[in-house]
């Protein structure tokens, strides 16, 4: 399920409504009722000429009675929230005087065309609908109109009307505990380094010594060890620290489970999330789970050199992640990057990525080279099997491909999890068993929990 907002860029304005000319269908008409009429007379048939009046007097009575004003209509958006993965409009249609019928054809991306024929000189508001799974930039409705006059003599120069696009925000869904760096920086915040300091977590009973401030003085403790008072303890803690994670996306590719749409000659279908889509819905999820425990949490885009986002934490800046994650999208064949994207030291590392060249698999070895930990999530969709030979087989080879590269990383001890279908769930467990396995052996690993 996704968010929709309004795009950040302006909508297509309308056009401006032409003026009326005569129709070409009554002109056809009249010249057959004209010949019609002479062949009657000729003949002394007149049957056969009242056939050709009423076409000559449609098109004269119609054209008498032409529209002196445009045929105006605005698409607009409706003043109640939609559900999260649709988009409403409402086409808001007003009729010139004189004018007989509308026809509309309203089209979307993904989506059927819907065919409108309306009747009336009243204002008429027609209520339109549309849903996808898809994320990001959305273009919404498109109404081609052409207005006809009385008796079809007159008709408008067609127009066509634009609704505002939607910027569509990925919805995160709850993951529990996830990975956190062992490598926490700060002198506080909400978690548990390993030295001592002001903190929460109590470290040990300790002798007093030079520096301890007063208020740390334990005197139970004092009372049981030293009954004559000869020394005084103190309660030492572990001192409060951050956290911080990077979220790396690759945005370079774009694909679906549909292998023809993999040449960008195809459109791709509004029901099926692409690899873009897992790429933003996981990041999303790992994002909220990370911000809402306190951790300082930025953002890279492989496919972009655009500046990124610095860590940060709090509601305000998730809210800035989803949107720059929405707005993420190939931007042509971006060039190769010589070093790996610069990070905190102390971070951890997630990075969204198809596996289907060589780039990730690099970077990811520059990281773990400098010890930074790293967390792979795959957000290729399960590939649809083809029937073309080509194809099958240049799948198969890129599908090997990749299984080269899941074990080269996990040969470097970087866990590799899907995000596509039911894998989600797979991924979730996977999560919560590196947040076991990491407390296991570094007790004083901050974790989100």
């Amino acid at each position: 399920m996704n968010q929709a907002e309004p795009a950040t860029s302006p909508a297509a304005p309308s056009s401006t409504a032409p003026g009326w000319r005569s129709a070409p269908s009554a002109a056809a008409a009249a010249s057959a009722g004209v010949i019609l009429l002479t062949v009657g007379l000729l003949l002394s048939r007149p049957d056969v000429a009242l056939l050709g009046v009423p076409l000559v007097l449609a098109p004269t009575l119609g054209r008498t009675a032409r529209p002196t004003e445009p045929t105006t209509a605005d698409l607009e958006a409706p003043a109640t929230t939609t559900a999260p993965g649709e988009a409403a409009a409402s086409l808001l249609l007003r009729p010139a005087p004189g004018t007989d019928v509308v026809r509309a054809r309203v089209t979307a991306p993904g989506h059927r065309p819907a065919d409108l024929l309306i009747t009336g000189r009243a204002e008429t508001q027609v209520p339109l609908h549309l849903s996808s799974v898809r994320t990001g930039p959305w273009p919404t409705f498109r109404a081609d109109l052409i207005a006809h006059g009385t008796h079809g003599a007159s008709s408008q120069t067609p127009t066509t009307h634009h609704a505002p696009d939607t910027l569509v925000l990925p919805q995160a869904e709850p993951l529990g505990r996830v990975p956190l760096s062992p490598r926490l920086r700060g002198l506080t915040g909400p978690r548990t380094s390993r030295r001592t300091g002001d903190g929460s977590e109590l470290r040990d009973i300790h002798p007093i010594t030079p520096g301890d401030p007063a208020r740390r003085i334990d005197w139970r403790a004092t009372a049981r060890r030293s009954p004559h008072l000869d020394e005084l303890y103190v309660r030492r803690t572990h001192a409060g620290a951050e956290a911080t994670a990077v979220l790396v996306v690759d945005s370079r590719d774009d694909v679906g489970p549909d292998l023809h749409t993999w040449r960008g000659t195809e459109p791709q279908r509004v029901d099926e999330p692409t690899s873009l889509d897992l790429a933003r819905h996981a990041a999303a999820s790992v994002a909220t789970a990370l911000v809402e425990t306190g951790t300082r949490v930025g953002l890279e885009d492989l496919g972009r050199r655009s500046r990124p986002l610095a860590p940060a934490t709090g509601h305000r800046h998730l809210r800035r992640l989803t949107h720059a994650l929405a707005l993420a999208a190939p931007t042509g064949t971006p060039a190769r990057r010589l070093r790996p994207p610069q990070l905190p030291a102390d971070a951890i590392v997630y990075l969204f990525t198809t596996l289907l060249d060589d780039e990730p698999v690099r970077l990811a070895d520059a990281w773990t080279e400098h010890g930074t930990p790293v967390v792979v999530i795959d957000t290729l969709p399960h590939v649809r099997p083809v029937p073309e030979n080509h194809l099958r087989t240049a799948w198969q080879i890129t599908a090997m491909e990749r299984t080269d590269r899941v074990r080269a990383l996990e040969a470097r001890a970087v866990p590799v999890l899907p995000w596509a279908g039911h894998d989600r769930a797979e991924a979730r467990r996977r999560l919560e068993a590196l947040v076991r396995r990491s407390q296991q052996h570094r007790p004083s690993t901050g974790v989100a929990r």
